[in-house]
């Protein structure tokens, strides 16, 4: 079986979450895993390994975990990216339209500094407005987004496309058709 299939299987799939017509892929089992959990994270790693990377970014939650893999594996520091309110240094902060409002995520203003190559991680690219903002506000403090990491792109609904239209390389280790 190949890796692709492999990781498909260790993922499950919830059909009409969390409203009718979305299929909610959950990496909870691929997590839980341990083969398929360390086959996603060297995958991950593979294409930086022996190049100059800073540190890795990770979207809360799922992406804490993956980034901070990724970064253990490249030794290199981990920088958490999280929902307004729940860092309690000075922050920088942007907002992004989500499909049922706006919302905004976080750093710590010292979390990188200018210049540093950083690795955006996260479990699943949909939409790409998360991962976009992410994006921005890693650029916002000078960091040079040198790619954006993810287990899962969901090709039909555009994500990835908006994340190289800005200049990012992406990369993915599995798709799904459908939302």
């Amino acid at each position: 079986m190949s890796f692709q299939n492999d990781l498909r299987s260790a993922i499950r799939s919830i059909p009409d979450y969390p409203k009718p017509g979305i299929i909610f892929r959950d990496i909870t089992t691929l997590l839980g895993n341990a083969s398929a959990f360390r086959r996603a994270v060297d995958e991950l790693v593979q294409p930086w390994a022996g190049t100059k990377v800073d540190k890795v970014a990770g979207i809360e939650a799922r992406g804490f975990i993956l980034g901070g893999a990724v970064a253990h594996q490249l030794s290199i520091g981990f920088v958490p990216i999280r929902k307004k309110g729940k860092l309690p240094h000075k922050v920088v902060t942007i907002g992004y339209s989500l499909e049922y409002g706006i919302d905004q995520m976080e750093m710590h203003e010292d979390a990188l500094a200018a210049g540093e190559k950083v690795i955006l991680v996260d479990d699943l690219i949909a939409t790409g407005g998360t991962a976009t903002a992410a994006v921005r506000l890693l650029q916002q403090l000078g960091a040079e987004v040198v790619a954006a990491c993810f287990v899962i792109d969901l090709p039909e609904l555009g994500g990835a496309k908006k994340i190289k239209a800005m200049g990012v390389p992406v990369h993915t280790l599995i798709t799904f058709d459908g939302h």
